[in-house]
């Protein structure tokens, strides 16, 4: 992530390789932004807008080189069609726009404080916040394996300052690009982890990294290897790794342990490192991405991480089931019958609706915590995202409070959730024969089945599931997301948190 400094002045005061400003297709606030530049880019930038070549309409762009400055001029768009989301995805724009140059160092101006306050709705914290994520996301990259040329000189941007018109905003402004860089690390966090081939992230990968974590920030962290797995009967998980040449893993975080009277929240992460399918192999076409089948875990990673760094007052576990699924000697077989943690009994018709297995065994294990809500993560099903794509999480479960919450945590980081439903009926489809229950239903409702397979290991707790498969692995890239990785969950997660804690 490029270094973060938070300034205020004018572009003339500004010393940066490249300057982002935000216009508005309305003529007053056009012109009260150009009259920040100088008089000859000034009169360019107006006679555009008179032109129609740059009018301040959302998603617009004008890159410009005036002597030695240069600048990206992005567009909201209309003054009353203002929202967050419109400056968190022209900050992202912005951003990969001003990357095209030869630069190292970038200062984004925030919009005037009447846009911010009237318009957006906004407070100057916020409008820091939204300005902030937009940017770092926008400028993400997963290059880790490229070995760059040495001549290669764009998009090397190494710092950011981000500017407010007047000095009294200096310590507000300090505190709320504190909270956002923390946020935007933690998302970094699980794209990083996302991003990565499956034969550098294993289960015993995840361990370490939950490790690391706890280490830094003073988390109470337990992973439980095959022994301790099998002491706590997890069915499920040791069914799925049957197949694999490494070890599972079951890994649990806790935040703010010792201070019990605080509200205390789990999150669960779905962590097949690889999803081969087992036996019922996948396709070979696009099983590449099956290396991101684990944006779960590094969704809970990422929140553990964001979380504790804000010192949130709320008691948070984080629990990660952890292998991957393959077909190798010893696999599960279709047909099998498995034992989960809960006594409960599972016929598999298919080993490629594995997620669900290892999950069950955490929400099993997230009972002993009697906790006031449970919301697990998982790129769970390709029926989700044949039903909402990649614009929304679906969001089932079995507590109306926790789901309005994530709902307007959703709508603030524009991490969307959209309910589907979760009625009785579709317990009865995933009637076995010959065991408890079968890990599919059919064809039909996919999605919805998968969450009411969880809901059978979930008892009386609050809970709600998210299925991230279409949110969490992007096929074509965003204003502020990459292909691949989103890091979707973590700002959702934090934002629930920090609604919690207020």
């Amino acid at each position: 992530m490029a270094k973060c400094t938070g300034l205020y002045g004018t572009p003339e005061k500004i010393a940066a390789d490249v300057h982002v400003l935000y216009f508005v297709d309305d003529d007053a606030f056009f012109k009260k932004t150009a009259d920040l530049l100088g008089s000859a880019l000034k009169a360019t930038v107006l006679d555009d807008r008179t032109k129609g070549d740059f009018t301040g309409a959302v998603d617009e762009l004008l890159p410009l080189v005036a002597g030695d400055a240069r600048y990206v001029l992005v567009g909201l768009g209309a003054k009353d069609a203002l929202r967050a989301e419109t400056l968190r995805r022209a900050s992202g724009r912005a951003a990969r726009e001003a990357a095209r140059f030869v630069a190292q160092s970038l200062a984004v101006y925030f919009p005037s404080e009447e846009v911010v306050r009237r318009h957006m709705h906004l407070s100057f914290e916020e409008c820091v916040h939204t300005v902030v994520e937009g940017t770092l996301l926008g400028l993400y990259k997963y290059d880790k394996f490229i070995t760059k040329q040495p001549d290669a000189k764009k998009g090397l941007i190494k710092e950011v300052r981000f500017v407010a018109a007047d000095e009294g905003f200096q310590g507000r402004l300090k505190s709320a690009l504190e909270t956002a860089v923390t946020v935007v690390d933690g998302v970094e966090l699980a794209r990083n982890l996302t991003n990565a081939p499956g034969n550098e992230v294993s289960a015993e990968t995840l361990a370490k990294e939950a490790t690391a974590i706890g280490k830094k920030l003073g988390l109470k962290v337990v992973v439980f290897g095959r022994k301790e797995i099998e002491l706590h009967k997890m069915g499920g998980l040791l069914a799925v790794n049957q197949g694999s040449a490494r070890e599972p893993r079951f890994i649990i975080m806790e935040y703010n342990e010792q201070k019990r009277r605080l509200p205390l929240y789990v999150i669960v992460g779905k962590g097949v490192t690889f999803d081969s399918g087992g036996l019922s192999i996948k396709p070979a076409a696009a099983m590449e991405e099956m290396k991101m089948d684990m944006a779960g875990a590094a969704a809970v990673l990422g929140a553990m991480q964001v979380v504790a760094k804000l010192k949130l007052p709320v008691r948070l576990v984080g629990l990660i089931p952890a292998t991957d699924n393959m077909p190798g000697e010893g696999a599960m077989c279709p047909g099998d019958i498995i034992r989960m943690a809960n006594g409960k009994t599972v016929e598999v018709l298919n080993t490629d609706a594995e997620g669900r297995l290892i999950l069950a065994d955490a929400l099993v294990y997230a009972q002993r915590y009697k906790p006031t809500g449970v919301i697990d993560l998982a790129t769970l099903t390709g029926a989700c995202v044949v039903a909402l794509a990649s614009h929304a999480t679906g969001m089932m479960g079995t507590s109306a409070a926790l789901k309005d919450q994530l709902r307007a945590a959703g709508e603030k980081t524009f991490e969307r959730v959209w309910e589907l439903p979760l009625f009785d009926e579709y317990d009865a489809m995933l009637k076995s024969g010959v065991a408890d229950l079968k890990n599919i239903a059919g064809r039909w409702g996919g999605a919805i089945t998968a969450a009411a397979f969880l809901k059978a290991f979930v008892a009386d707790m609050p809970w709600v599931h998210l299925d991230i498969a279409g949110t969490a692995m992007l096929e074509e890239a965003t204003a502020y997301a990459p292909k691949g990785g989103s890091g979707v969950g973590v700002r959702l997660l934090t934002a629930l948190f920090r609604d919690v804690a207020h």
